[in-house]
Order: C-alpha cells, then sequence, then structure tokens
C-alpha cells in the first residue's frame, strides 16, 4: 500500500463505490483512492482487464471515473472535495443509461 509523507493536511471524506474513504486538502482522487487501497478505477474498453491510475499527470486516461454523476473525469487531475460520489466507469456504452 502506498503510504503519505506527511499527514499533517486536513482530512476531508467522501465515497468510492459507496464505501467511505478519508483523503487530505489538496489531494486527488486518484492519490487519495491509491492510498486507501484502491488500484482498480475501471476495465479496459477492449479487453476488460482492470485499468488504474498509471501516469498520475493527465496524459494516459487510465484512472478515467464517474464522479457526482459525471462521466470520464480524469480522477489524478481532480482534486478531492468533502461528499463527493466517485464510482468506476461502467465498461459498456449500454451501461451509462
Amino acid at each position: 500500500m502506498l503510504k503519505r509523507i506527511e499527514d499533517t493536511q486536513e482530512r476531508l471524506v467522501f465515497t468510492f463505490e459507496g464505501r467511505t474513504v478519508e483523503a487530505r486538502q489538496g489531494e486527488t482522487v486518484a492519490a487519495a483512492l491509491l492510498a486507501a487501497g484502491f488500484r482498480d478505477l475501471r476495465a479496459s474498453v477492449v479487453t476488460g482487464a482492470p485499468r488504474g491510475p498509471y501516469c498520475l499527470m493527465g496524459a494516459c486516461f487510465d484512472c478515467l471515473v464517474r464522479i457526482d454523476g459525471v462521466f470520464n473525469r480524469q480522477a489524478c487531475m481532480t482534486l478531492v472535495e468533502p461528499g463527493m460520489d466517485v464510482r468506476r466507469t461502467p465498461l459498456a456504452a449500454t451501461e451509462l443509461r
């Protein structure tokens, strides 16, 4: 599991797939999820293989999630806000309905 270097920032709470996740002020959604032990955030549309944060700088799009009902948000580029509802992106377009 990844560990934070410092633990002095204010704590925020959000949910991922209905589970409570604790984050620190200024963290991205991807960083908070990795620190909480979540590795796979979506499935590959080609093979169905699990995908998760890779580049952590917005270039690869492997960390796409649904945040507060908005699909295809990059978890590595989105700062955590209290009360966010984060979900995995559905595998098939038919699941978007």
